[in-house]
């Protein structure tokens, strides 16, 4: 079982992967991050997890397209 040592706040892991807080909220939101929880209005996030890609980017459309 995870402790609570094992998990960021969303602005901790916007800090750690350099992108806005609003942003790891809407990886959030959308279930990009896997095991993240929501307490309250606070987002808890397994330390370990990797940034999802941005599926803004082109280079992302274009992997898509090709599969």
């Amino acid at each position: 079982m995870l402790s609570i040592d094992d998990y960021s706040t969303a602005k901790e892991m916007a800090e750690y992967w350099g992108i806005t807080t609003r942003m790891v909220i809407h990886y959030c939101d959308m279930n990009l991050i896997p095991n993240a929880v929501k307490k309250g209005n606070l987002w808890l996030i397994p330390t370990k997890t990797e940034k999802p890609e941005d599926r803004r980017l082109k280079a992302y459309k274009k992997q898509r397209t090709e599969e």
